[in-house]
């Protein structure tokens, strides 16, 4: 698949055509990746999009206009090859339509657009999805960056943080066999900071709902904020292999996640689901900054 390069002054990026993945992003004139390099042996991705669905439907289906259709975890644009729609020294978009094979498992129209766009040391991505039809789009949308951690392989991940921008604590909500609980966990912060330990992400991912931050950041054993993603997404998760202790973290504003376990409604009922009405544009961006 054709892979893109973008870079300024400071920073560079590679972008995959297949899902417009995010493959790379580096400091100019330093060879430190600072993205997950996709090793099958943890994770076989390093930054998808996740659309039209974010997390897992209860028994992988769900019900529209009183029919069930299949979907699997995170939707299909992941997995889909993408148009290259315009690049200049800055910036560079990709574009995907619905087609026939969408339509056999989400029947709806869309334009998905995702730019990358280079601001100084910063990275910020776009999501941009069009509702071309005279009906109304129910679509979820996130983004699943992972970033390595431990940053060099002289450092122990255990020695790293998470930094949130929130006071004294952060709620998140408990994944069990794919799907949220109803069981929330209270973790303390030391200004804003989290260690990583080894059991952290035993039970997967953290569900962090309510705006309760909008930046979070890895921290180096030094104190150094490394890599810190800002966002506007009222839900994120933070995510590593259950169990494997493996050397990437993954910091993901969502407009959307899995559904509850105990979750019998219909399509438009899922929460935190997006709406477009018909000709609508829904446009969000995310930041991710390189800070050493």
């Amino acid at each position: 698949m054709p892979v893109y390069k973008l870079e300024n002054q400071q920073i560079s990026i590679q972008v995959n055509t297949k899902g417009a993945e995010l493959q790379s992003l580096k400091k100019a004139g330093c060879n430190t990746e600072y993205m997950w390099q996709a090793d099958p042996a943890y994770w076989k991705r390093t930054s998808p999009v996740l659309f039209p669905l974010v997390g897992g439907l209860r028994g992988g289906s769900y019900l529209l206009d009183g029919k069930r259709y299949p979907m699997g975890q995170h939707g299909f644009a992941r997995d889909m090859e993408f148009q290259l729609a315009q690049q200049n020294s800055q910036e560079i978009w990709f574009r995907l339509e619905s087609c026939g094979a969408t339509k056999e498992i989400y029947p709806y129209d869309f334009v998905l657009e995702i730019g990358y766009t280079l601001q100084g040391g910063t990275l910020s991505v776009t999501w941009k999805v069009s509702n071309p039809s005279d009906t109304g789009l129910y679509f979820s949308i996130g983004g699943h960056p992972a970033f390595c951690c431990p940053l060099v392989e002289e450092e122990q991940q255990e020695d790293y943080y998470l930094w949130f921008d929130a006071k004294d604590k952060v709620t998140a909500g408990v994944i069990e066999g794919g799907l949220i609980t109803t069981q929330t966990v209270d973790y303390t912060l030391d200004h804003g900071r989290l260690p990583i330990t080894g059991h952290l992400f035993d039970k997967d991912a953290l569900v962090i709902e309510h705006n309760q931050a909008h930046q979070v950041a890895l921290v180096r054993p030094d104190g150094t904020h490394y890599v810190t993603v800002s966002f506007d997404a009222p839900l994120f998760g933070v995510w590593s292999v259950p169990g494997k202790k493996a050397p990437f973290v993954c910091i993901e504003p969502w407009y959307g996640r899995c559904d509850a376990l105990d979750f019998t409604g219909t399509w438009q009922e899922r929460e935190w689901g997006q709406y477009l009405q018909a000709g609508g544009v829904f446009e969000v961006s995310y930041q991710i900054e390189i800070n050493s």
